[in-house]
């Protein structure tokens, strides 16, 4: 029996060795598989866990940008009321003064000079700590990656604090030369007015884009640099070198510069200066409603030009708007700006672009 069997595996060796080989590739082959599909699992898993605590850091650095927002708007009021203090003006005309037109002068342009300037500021503030605080947040979020290569911090505390002290000439040197630029602009389309003439919503709207253009496309510079000094060459002139950390700020401020001249940048500002006069105007449209009672065709409530109120009456209106502007409370006005969805957008694509090591973005 046994010599059957042997000669029976003699006569059909090259099938039993065959079947042997398909029967142990494919039993690796399977094991080599279901390695390839837990790897791969892993991968996705670990990937998707990255995500999402990228995510978290980037929702969370942007409720951070938000109360910074807001934390600084009562300091950039105060520095905007004492370069164009009207207070002073109106608490003149009260004693009745001999020169009470020249003071009433005064008060028309700066009425309207530190309005505009107020919604430029904030524009610009909203937009600059969007920057300064996803590029820092991107670093520290690489900072504290696991993965992380090399143990020198991209962002070290007191680079942050050097750094981010730049807003200082956005309140600073930066704002008294926007002051300058939107007086002059000022007092070219409503110096000659007289305090008498009536304008209605809409021809406030009109001086309000002649201002604009002439502020916006008549400055030899561009708004972004009333938003950042060339703090480099400052530091640069310290002593004989760098230190690291002088070093590692000028890095973050070039990388800055670059994004502020970027034509994205340029975008979202114009998005936030057009949301920021358009909600100025909505305000003021608050004292331009006809009278009660008054059912005439031409004072609908959506006419822009249903109203004309004396310019007299409208600089106490134009004065008063920034306590609203710049109002640390959640405002209509600031809000608008820091939900705006242009802001957002760009607000992650800095994040985006910091947030991810340099040898994914070769």
């Amino acid at each position: 029996m046994f010599s059957s069997v042997w000669n029976f595996i003699k006569r059909h060796k090259r099938k039993f060795i065959f079947t042997g080989a398909v029967v142990g590739g494919v039993y690796f082959l399977g094991k080599y598989a279901q390695k390839k599909i837990r790897d791969i699992q892993e991968k996705e898993a670990t990937e998707y866990i990255a995500q999402a605590r990228r995510q978290f850091h980037f929702e969370s650095n942007q409720r951070t940008c938000n109360m910074t927002v807001l934390s600084m708007l009562p300091p950039l009021k105060e520095a905007i009321i004492s370069q164009l203090n009207s207070e002073s003006l109106t608490a003149l005309l009260k004693t009745k003064p001999a020169n009470k037109l020249e003071i009433w002068e005064d008060l028309k342009i700066i009425s309207f000079t530190r309005t505009i300037v107020g919604v430029y500021s904030t524009c610009m503030l909203v937009v600059l700590l969007r920057v300064q605080l996803n590029i820092i947040g991107g670093y520290l979020y690489l900072d504290n990656s696991v993965g992380k290569n090399t143990m020198t911090p991209l962002a070290p505390p007191d680079v942050q604090q050097q750094y981010l002290s730049s807003i200082q000439h956005l309140l600073g040197d930066g704002l008294t030369e926007l002051m300058t630029l939107v007086k002059k602009a000022v007092l070219n389309s409503l110096g000659g007015m007289s305090l008498k003439q009536s304008l209605s919503l809409l021809e406030v709207e009109q001086q309000l884009s002649w201002i604009r253009a002439e502020v916006e496309a008549g400055s030899e510079r561009p708004l972004s640099w009333y938003m950042l000094a060339d703090d480099e060459n400052a530091l640069a002139d310290q002593a004989c070198g760098l230190t690291e950390q002088d070093t590692l700020t000028i890095r973050l401020l070039n990388e800055t510069r670059d994004m502020l001249d970027s034509p994205d940048f340029t975008t979202v500002l114009n998005a936030c200066l057009n949301r920021g006069f358009s909600r100025l105007l909505d305000n003021l449209a608050e004292f331009f409603r006809p009278p009660l009672g008054d059912a005439s065709p031409s004072s609908a409530p959506d006419s822009l030009s249903a109203v004309s109120l004396p310019l007299a009456k409208i600089i106490p209106i134009v004065n008063g708007q920034i306590n609203t502007i710049c109002s640390e409370t959640p405002s209509h006005f600031v809000q608008d700006l820091l939900m705006n969805d242009q802001v957002k957008e760009f607000a992650a694509n800095v994040y985006e672009t910091f947030s991810t090591p340099q040898e994914l973005q070769k």
